[in-house]
């Protein structure tokens, strides 16, 4: 007698939990709620009679069997995205889904979307904005762009660019009176993004400063940038999203030091979407974008961050409440 499976849905909603690492980023990437997860999970430990996954502090961890079945769940949906794969490559071999995060695809990918079509005008591009996870497993997708380590499991993930922080403003901001040395930041509006933190730069530039704690703070950082061209204040800009906006006079750089971040962009798929095509022409275009930006823009300062200034001790003057 065949072995009793359990759902579809609760085997997916344990793995990405797995992969994630957090009830919350699963419930996140397959657009459920953390409690629909949660229900999920419970059910198939009581299904399978074994506990896969326990508390740990204010997050979870797998236990040992939930980490070996975790393994092989995932080999498992692989292969059946991989067979569902080939079925649909072969009903619709043009067809290319690409799942991007939706700053990247604002601020880079967008304005040069139309040079891959002129390339490739039989491949029909399907352009989905996502900041989750990729799930290949789940979504009509053939390759992702993440920001991250690229270390997720299961996935072939290949660097495209890194990352380099620098303060920009608009040229408007503040009346044109624009700070002339990182101390000076302390009187000013300071924008920021989840998961890009200040610190790192106040360090590189010698300045002994906390994150800052006060003022807006935006979930996507193409809105971040947008703000600070509006001349609302000054944003930790991104390398890989500052597009045209330097070389154009829309944003200006502040300052002589740049931070060097852990997160790198990637071009993510499964090992076998490698043998594809369409997916071999969009890594291909996509490299030779990244190289042409390199020699189109004047960005030779973003390629080894310059020495940072020697430390010395806390300015006396602290950020003011704007920060």
């Amino acid at each position: 007698m065949a072995a009793h499976i359990p759902p579809m849905q609760a085997l997916r909603a344990f793995e990405a939990t797995a992969r994630a690492q957090s009830l919350s980023r699963a419930a996140e990437a397959l657009n459920l709620t953390h409690g629909a997860i949660s229900h999920q999970i419970k059910g198939l430990e009581a299904d399978l009679g074994v506990r896969l996954i326990e508390r740990a502090g204010r997050g979870i961890r797998l236990t040992d069997a939930g980490a070996r079945f975790a393994t092989r769940i995932r080999s498992a949906l692989t292969e059946i995205a991989d067979a569902v794969r080939e079925v649909s490559e072969r009903r619709n071999p043009r067809h290319l889904g690409v799942s991007v995060l939706p700053s990247f695809a604002a601020r880079w990918l967008l304005p040069r979307i139309g040079h891959f079509i002129a390339r490739h005008p039989d491949i029909d591009l399907d352009v989905n904005s996502n900041a989750g996870l990729a799930d290949f497993a789940r979504e009509d997708i053939d390759v992702a762009i993440r920001w991250g380590l690229g270390d997720w499991p299961g996935i072939v993930a290949e660097l495209l660019m890194d990352d380099v922080y620098f303060p920009v403003c608009s040229p408007r901001y503040a009346k044109g009176r624009l700070p002339r040395a990182p101390a000076d930041l302390a009187a000013h509006t300071l924008l920021r993004a989840d998961d890009e933190m200040w610190k790192a730069w106040f360090d590189a530039a010698g300045l002994d400063w906390p994150e800052p704690t006060r003022g807006t703070v935006f979930n996507d950082s193409a809105l971040m940038l947008q703000a600070a061209a509006d001349g609302q204040g000054i944003a930790l800009a991104r390398s890989s999203l500052i597009g045209n906006d330097l070389h154009n006079g829309i944003l200006v750089r502040l300052f002589d030091v740049v931070y060097r971040g852990p997160r790198k962009l990637f071009l993510v798929y499964p090992p076998g979407a490698a043998t594809a095509a369409k997916v071999a022409y969009f890594r291909a275009w996509l490299k030779d974008e990244v190289v042409a930006d390199a020699k189109r823009v004047d960005l030779a300062f973003l390629k080894e961050p310059r020495r940072s200034p020697p430390r010395r001790r806390a300015v006396t003057k602290r950020p003011t409440a704007k920060r």
